[in-house]
């Protein structure tokens, strides 16, 4: 008998963008930068000049949507709690 697989997309969003932020955080440290600072500046001001391009890491960034990415951040946060 087959079985219908349910996909939940906010899991899949979320696990994009926690993927996405590891492989830029990663990339930017390569660079010499502190990638904390450098992300949080790109989420404040959009200004995606805060992220390197080093291996693809600003169009990276800026394929997601800010306001998710601080979503998914602020979840994680609390559930660690």
């Amino acid at each position: 008998m087959d079985k219908t697989t349910l996909f939940d997309i906010k899991e899949i969003q979320s696990a994009l963008v926690s993927e996405t932020l590891e492989e830029v955080y990663e990339a930017l440290l390569e660079r010499g930068y502190n990638p904390i600072n450098q992300i949080v500046g790109f989420l404040i001001s959009g200004d995606p000049g805060y992220i390197s391009s080093h291996k693809n890491a600003r169009e990276k960034m800026s394929s997601l949507e800010r306001s998710k990415v601080i979503e998914v951040l602020l979840k994680e946060y609390m559930h660690k709690k």
